[in-house]
């Protein structure tokens, strides 16, 4: 039987994307300050701008309104000048804010857009390093546009696979490939652990240093490179069933992620801070670690489906409950705002805010619980 936490938590997340989609915004919403619920912007999406498309594509899934599916495609548009940007967070750009679209609806412009954003991503593998490099609309980016890397976009598989198969393309696919098996190498530490970044010589692909640049130090787990590795650690085993190296580094990722949150559940900003517990906290990450949990849940078999969709569910519950605005008269918040996410701990930026990824795998997530979403359907 369906849990009503789930559809109550649904139901309020719906409303706060609806109300959202309905104001006269100049840029994509990033960030909001939960008390008032008013969104800091960005004009051309940065990294973030996918995650409220595909917020837009999942409302609509839910409740098949034509005003969404129509603001959907009004924003997924609002993203086609970046298919030409030189980054690699085109990953994010378009496999959430249009290949989803495609794969829910056969959307016509989710596929062009799809499609256009994976073949001109592509266009920045490097054959010697084996990747695609983090690019130059970055942050650092004249410094490190051609050699570095971090584990941050290894979700782009999904964009590659998923055009692969659209187009038939064998050298799509094994981009995608080749660029998650690096990350393996390069990323993840034998405990399961990881390292946000990698720099490499981009003429031969060898390796210069590892490092985390989002996290307390260099050396530091920061939860939301963590929770990036679980996802697109997943997604490759997801995308790869013949290649078992994926799947085995989605549980280890995984595993060492279950093993080390704190108590209640919810993961501080960086898992080594020394400051813990007097930091904030990271309901971004935590949720797109739920999300992953729940993917990973319908890949294995017997006691590792059960326990991983345990440790999902107990997720949920803590973020909903805990995290996630009421319907309330005494709370004066805007329902559907999920609370307590960090930007970026290190500089001390929204370390307490609504953050739009957080909300995207959130969402996400709830309707896989609610059963309303396959959770290997994207």
């Amino acid at each position: 039987m369906p849990d009503p936490l789930w559809d109550n938590a649904l139901a309020r997340m719906q409303q706060r994307v609806t109300d959202t989609a309905e104001k006269e915004l100049d840029g994509f919403p990033q960030v909001s300050d939960p008390e008032t619920g008013e969104w800091a912007t960005v004009a051309n999406g940065d990294w973030t701008g996918g995650f409220w498309v595909g917020l837009l594509w999942l409302a609509h899934y839910r409740s098949r309104e034509d005003r969404l599916r129509l603001r959907a495609e009004h924003w997924a548009e609002r993203l086609r000048v970046r298919a030409h940007s030189q980054t690699v967070f085109r990953g994010f750009l378009f496999y959430y804010g249009a290949a989803i679209a495609a794969i829910l609806f056969d959307n016509p412009i989710g596929h062009e857009l799809g499609l256009l954003g994976a073949q001109e991503l592509a266009t920045l593998y490097n054959p010697r390093a084996r990747l695609i490099p983090i690019g130059t609309q970055a942050a650092r980016a004249q410094e490190a546009h051609l050699r570095e890397t971090n584990i941050d976009c290894l979700a782009l598989t999904a964009l590659l696979d998923w055009a692969a198969e659209r187009l038939g393309s064998e050298e799509l696919r094994q981009i995608g490939r080749a660029h998650a098996a690096r990350h393996v190498e390069l990323c993840i530490r034998a405990d399961g652990s990881v390292h946000q970044s990698a720099r490499f010589d981009p003429s031969t692909g060898s390796l210069i240093a590892r490092f985390t640049h989002k996290g307390y130090t260099d050396e530091s787990t920061w939860a939301r490179a963590q929770a990036w590795a679980m996802l697109g650690n997943v997604l490759a085993a997801k995308l790869s069933p013949s290649e078992p190296i994926f799947l085995e580094v989605a549980k280890r990722v995984c595993d060492w992620w279950i093993n080390h949150l704190p108590s209640d559940g919810i993961a501080y900003w960086d898992f080594s801070d020394p400051r813990i517990p007097n930091v904030p906290r990271d309901t971004s990450a935590t949720a797109i670690a739920l999300a992953s949990l729940l993917k990973l849940s319908a890949l294995t078999t017997a006691e590792d489906k059960v326990r991983y969709r345990t440790a999902a569910e107990r997720t949920a519950k803590i973020l909903v409950a805990n995290f996630l605005t009421p319907v309330s008269e005494r709370d004066k918040r805007a329902p559907g705002i999920l609370t307590d996410g960090c930007f970026n701990g290190r500089t001390g930026q929204a370390t307490k805010h609504e953050l739009i990824w957080g909300d995207y795998f959130l969402f996400e997530a709830l309707l896989v619980l609610t059963g309303e979403l396959d959770p290997l359907a994207i």
